[in-house]
């Protein structure tokens, strides 16, 4: 019995032991496996933070590519080559990696039919090590530039009819047009570089304001009667101080702006899309109070229809452009941002779905337009148009009427605004890009944001 007892006493050890052994190993083990999730978790954050700092880069760059290279004979130091963009992209992604440890990463901008890349792919495929062993992980993160969810959605200043009624951005405390604002901001950088410092002390006034004004001062030589001032519009700026007069009234015309009555040097009207619905504005100005401009997105130098649409725009097709948007009061360079990513101006192009000719018409819609030939540029175009105007009464938005015009209507009201499907929300950002090139931004900071996804 002692020796059994023995023998007991000693098989019990030997299983103490393994037991204590088994829970050392799983004990290392889970160390193990916790530093390599730590390791993981610490890349995965370095990989999210550089996908998102490239897609930054982007989003600031994008809309310098569809620049003019030149202007006025000179290059234009915010063109952006294409190579440019990639190379800033990667570099803010690498960087920002770097930052965060991770010192070498795969950084990929997947580019679709040539176009300018609108996502970016950052990787670490760096073993992780277990102890003795390294094992193979591949941690990625993807961001990309999306139309800006509220774009066009904020609150407006003024609903009475005829007032502009699109977003406002503000310049020195006054509200104006978005591309108003940026046309000033490069005027009033040039004036700077000339010595002269230019003030805004009027920008858009509603009705009920130029109302208080003419109870004051009833002189319609110097204060509009309430319903006719072009201030309404969002296009007029009264600008100062008397010093910079003589400086406007030589350069004005340069960034687009007018001045409007020769007895008020202080008077400028911006000329480019003044009758486009898409920014508020009504077609009832008369041409003699628009400074003669043509109503297409003219005030460009050179003269003519369309004269004042982005270079890019075929030369056969900127008459058509510009009838098209004067008839249905729509802006020039809108139109022809769509063309472009539509088709490439290709009047006989056909998609995969069905859309056919240079804006791209579907057969139902075509016919519900009355466009008895969408290979017929002039016919599209104008049909064209006629869809963009509707469409913008329809939802008050940019952004919104360009997803409807590629998805359609009933996926814009389905999803209570731009539809999560990647070739409408590629679609937006590309041609809003474009009309920020072209110098008509018509929603606030392009209208484009970030977003991680993967």
């Amino acid at each position: 019995m002692r020796a059994r007892g023995c023998s007991e006493d000693g098989q019990a050890t030997v299983v103490l032991v393994g037991l204590l052994v088994a829970v050392l190993l799983g004990a290392l083990l889970l160390g193990g496996l916790g530093a390599a999730l730590a390791q993981r978790s610490d890349r995965q954050r370095a990989m999210d933070l550089a996908a998102l700092a490239g897609a930054r880069a982007m989003r600031e760059a994008y809309p310098r590519l569809f620049e003019p290279p030149e202007v006025g004979g000179a290059a234009n130091p915010r063109w952006l080559s294409h190579p440019r963009y990639l190379e800033l992209g990667r570099a803010a992604a690498r960087a920002t990696a770097r930052r965060n440890g991770v010192a070498d990463v795969e950084v990929d901008l997947p580019s679709e039919d040539g176009l300018p890349p609108l996502r970016i792919d950052v990787r670490d495929a760096r073993p992780i090590e277990v102890g003795r062993f390294d094992v193979p992980v591949t941690v990625r993160a993807q961001a990309e530039l999306v139309p800006d969810a509220g774009a066009g959605m904020a609150p407006l200043l003024s609903g009475n009819p005829g007032e502009y009624r699109g977003p406002f951005a503000t310049r020195q405390g006054k509200p104006m047009r978005p591309d108003v604002a940026l046309a000033f901001d490069r005027m009033a950088a040039a004036a700077r570089a000339d010595g002269v410092t230019l003030l805004i002390t009027s920008a858009f006034r509603s009705d009920a304001e130029q109302a208080v004004l003419w109870a004051r001062h009833p002189d319609p030589k110097w204060v509009a009667r309430p319903g006719t001032s072009l201030h309404r519009l969002g296009t007029e700026l009264d600008l100062g101080p008397r010093a910079a007069y003589g400086w406007l009234a030589a350069n004005a015309k340069r960034f687009g702006f007018l001045q409007r009555y020769g007895w008020e040097p202080w008077h400028f009207g911006f000329v480019r899309n003044p009758g486009s619905v898409s920014v508020g504005a009504v077609p009832e100005v008369r041409a003699a109070e628009r400074g003669g401009d043509d109503g297409a997105g003219g005030g460009g130098e050179g003269g003519g229809p369309g004269s004042g649409l982005p270079s890019w725009v075929p030369a056969r097709f900127r008459a058509t452009i510009a009838r098209a948007a004067m008839r249905w009061s729509i802006s020039a360079a809108l139109l022809a941002a769509q063309l472009r990513q539509e088709s490439g101006f290709d009047p006989d192009a056909r998609s995969g779905a069905g859309a056919m000719g240079i804006a791209q018409f579907m057969p139902g819609t075509a016919r519900s337009l009355g466009l008895r030939d969408p290979f017929d540029p002039e016919q599209a175009i104008d049909a064209q148009a006629h869809l963009m105007r509707d469409l913008l009464r329809q939802f008050g938005s940019v952004p919104l009427a360009l997803a409807a015009y590629n998805a359609g209507p009933g996926a814009v009201q389905r999803f209570g605004g731009i539809p999560p499907f990647r070739e409408t929300q590629d679609y937006v950002v590309r041609i809003l890009g474009l009309l920020h090139g072209a110098g008509d931004l018509l929603v606030p900071a392009a209208g484009l944001e970030v977003r991680l996804v993967a």
